[in-house]
C-alpha cells in the first residue's frame, strides 16, 4: 500500500502506481474524502492513463462504503470535472497526474462548487483518515451512476465564449495523447474553425512526447504544423487538459502573460471595473493593461490555491498566471486551459490582424522564462542577492525575493520540492533583462560551487 505522507502533496495527490498509489490506497482516500467532507454524493472522473479507471473505481467503491451515491463521469478533462462539480453542485475528484509521466497518477480534489481543497482546506484531515482505514473492509452503500457530462460541458464553454461568428480559422491542436483529443472536438464542433488534430489518440504512455507544454521540446511538432499547414494558430494542452499553451502562425510561443493580458482585457470589456488577479512572475504589462482597460489588478503568489482564495475574496473576474493556468469568475473560479484558448480565438476572429500583431499588444516587455538553478544552501544565496541589490530598488518577499527596479524586475524563489532556486526576470529591453538574470545566476552559482 502507498505511503500517505509521500503522495499527499500541498494541493492533491501524486505517486508512482503501484509502488506509492494502489487501489487499496485510493479506496482508503475514497472513505475518508466522504467522511471528511460529509458528502452525501460524489462525482467523480478520470483522465486516459491505463491505471486511471482502476484507481477510480477503488475510490468510489470506498466513496460508496460511507454511503455516498457517486456520479461517474468517466473520460474527462480536469476542467470538465470542475464544471460536472460546478454543475451538479457535488464535491468531485479527479482522477490524472497531469503532465507527469505513464508510471505516475494522482487525484485533484474539489467541494461542491469546484472549490479546491488542499492541506489548510480537508486534504490534511483526508490523507489522516485514510492512513487509518488502510487495510479496511468497504462494504457497498451507496449508489453508482454513469453519466455523460461531456455534451453539457462543451455547451456551456460555449455560452461563455461564443464563436459562431467569428471569421473561419485554421486551427492546429497538439492534445499530447491526453484529454484534449477528448474535449476539444466537442467544443469546436460545429464552429468555423478547421481543426488540424495532432496526437489525439487518448494513450497514456504518451509515445510521442510529453503532455507538458511548458517543456519547449515537446511544442516542435506543433509550431512546424502551423508553419507548414499556413494556419492561423496553434494550442497545446497538458495531459488533463486544464493548462493551454499558444502558438502564433509564425509558429513562436506567445507568453502566458500576453494571454492572460488578451483575455483581463475581453473581460474588462464586459465586467468595467472588475479585479484581476495575476501573480507575481507574470509580466509588469498585465497589471498595466488591466489599469488601462480600467480594472484593479491584484498580485498574488504564485500556485492555483493563492489564486483562487484570492479570487473568491475579491470577487475577481479572472486570474491568469505564467505557467498557463487561466481562472474565471464565471466558471466557479476555477481554471480552465480550453476556455482560455476560445478567448484568443474570438479575439483573433473578431478582426483581420494575424494572432501575432493581437498579441503584440499585449507583449510589453523581454522576459526570462524560468531559469532554474541546483542550489544546497537556497537561504545563503537569497542572502548574497539581497546583499549585492540592496539601494538598487524596492524589495519584497511576498514569495522569494522581489526586486524592483526602473524598467526592470526579478524574483528568485525556492521550489517547494526541490533544491532549486527559481529565476524569473524581465527589463523593458533585452539587453537589460540579460543583464540582470546573468548577474542574479552569477551570484547563485558561486554558492552552488
Amino acid at each position: 500500500m502507498g505511503d500517505l505522507a509521500k503522495i499527499f502533496k500541498a494541493y492533491d495527490v501524486r505517486g508512482v502506481v503501484p509502488d506509492e498509489l494502489d487501489e487499496p490506497t485510493a479506496e482508503a482516500v475514497g472513505a475518508a474524502f466522504v467522511e471528511v467532507t460529509g458528502a452525501g454524493s460524489v462525482v467523480v472522473a478520470h483522465d486516459m492513463r491505463e491505471s486511471s479507471p482502476p484507481l477510480a473505481e477503488a475510490f468510489i467503491r470506498g466513496a460508496r462504503s460511507r454511503g455516498a451515491d457517486v456520479v461517474h463521469a468517466g473520460l474527462g478533462s480536469t476542467d470538465l470535472l470542475y464544471y460536472a462539480s460546478g454543475s451538479l453542485a457535488l464535491p468531485g475528484v479527479m482522477f490524472t497526474a497531469s503532465h507527469n509521466p505513464a508510471r505516475y497518477n494522482g487525484m485533484k480534489m474539489c467541494r461542491s462548487g469546484a472549490v479546491p481543497i488542499g492541506g489548510d482546506t480537508g486534504l490534511t484531515e483526508i490523507r489522516d483518515r485514510a492512513a487509518e482505514l488502510l487495510g479496511a473492509t468497504f462494504a457497498p452503500g451507496g449508489s453508482v451512476i454513469g453519466k455523460d457530462l461531456l455534451t453539457g460541458y462543451a455547451d456551456h464553454l460555449r455560452t461563455l465564449v461564443d464563436l459562431r461568428g467569428i471569421r473561419p480559422l485554421k486551427v492546429v491542436v497538439d492534445a499530447g495523447n491526453g484529454m484534449g483529443g477528448h474535449t476539444v472536438p466537442a467544443v469546436f464542433d460545429g464552429l468555423p474553425i478547421e481543426l488540424t488534430p495532432l496526437y489525439f489518440e487518448l494513450d497514456g504512455n504518451f509515445p510521442n512526447h510529453e503532455a507538458n507544454p511548458l517543456e519547449p521540446q515537446n511544442l516542435v511538432d506543433l509550431q512546424r504544423a502551423v508553419v507548414e499547414r499556413g494556419a492561423d494558430l496553434g494550442l497545446a494542452f497538458d495531459g488533463d487538459a486544464d493548462r493551454c499553451w499558444v502558438i502564433d502562425e509564425r509558429g513562436e510561443s506567445v507568453s502566458p502573460s500576453a494571454v492572460t493580458a488578451l483575455v483581463a482585457a475581453r473581460e474588462l470589456a464586459k465586467h468595467p471595473g472588475a479585479t484581476i488577479i495575476h501573480n507575481l512572475i507574470t509580466s509588469l504589462g498585465v497589471p498595466e493593461i488591466v489599469r488601462e482597460h480600467g480594472g484593479v489588478p491584484v498580485r498574488t503568489r504564485v500556485g492555483h490555491s493563492f489564486i483562487k482564495a484570492e479570487m473568491a475574496r475579491t470577487g475577481a473576474v479572472f486570474g491568469g498566471e505564467h505557467s498557463a493556468h487561466y481562472y474565471f469568475r464565471d466558471f466557479w473560479f476555477a481554471d480552465s486551459g480550453l476556455l482560455a484558448a476560445m478567448h484568443v480565438l474570438a479575439a483573433l476572429g473578431e478582426q483581420d490582424s494575424p494572432l501575432s500583431q493581437v498579441v503584440g499588444a499585449y507583449s510589453r516587455y523581454h522576459a526570462s522564462g524560468e531559469v532554474n538553478s541546483a542550489v544546497s544552501d537556497q537561504a545563503e544565496a537569497l542572502r548574497r542577492v539581497r546583499e549585492e541589490f540592496a539601494g538598487r530598488g524596492e524589495f519584497d518577499e511576498i514569495d522569494g525575493l522581489t526586486v524592483t527596479g526602473s524598467g526592470w524586475w526579478f524574483n528568485l524563489r525556492a521550489s517547494n520540492t526541490e533544491p532549486l532556486l527559481r529565476l524569473n526576470a524581465e527589463a523593458a529591453d533585452e539587453t537589460k533583462m540579460t543583464a540582470i538574470r546573468d548577474e542574479v545566476l552569477a551570484i547563485v552559482g558561486k554558492v552552488s560551487e
